[in-house]
């Protein structure tokens, strides 16, 4: 058995490296938009919205 020790701080440090990594990234695709994007997307979740309420039925209105 000649395999080579490890350094368990070193393993720690990498684990928590990679951890921020994918906080950074999961940041980067949340807060790396350009402005014309997040309009178009704001413009998109609105007609979504009104399209959704449109077609909302009222309740007590049935079998008129």
């Amino acid at each position: 058995m000649t395999t080579k020790p490890i350094n368990l701080r070193a393993v720690r440090k990498a684990k928590v490296r990679a951890e921020k990594e994918k906080a950074a990234e999961a940041n980067r695709a949340a807060f790396g938009r350009t402005k014309a994007e997040k309009l178009k997307a704001k413009i998109d979740k609105a007609k979504a919205d009104a399209h959704v309420e449109g077609h909302k039925r009222e309740p007590g209105r049935e079998g008129e």
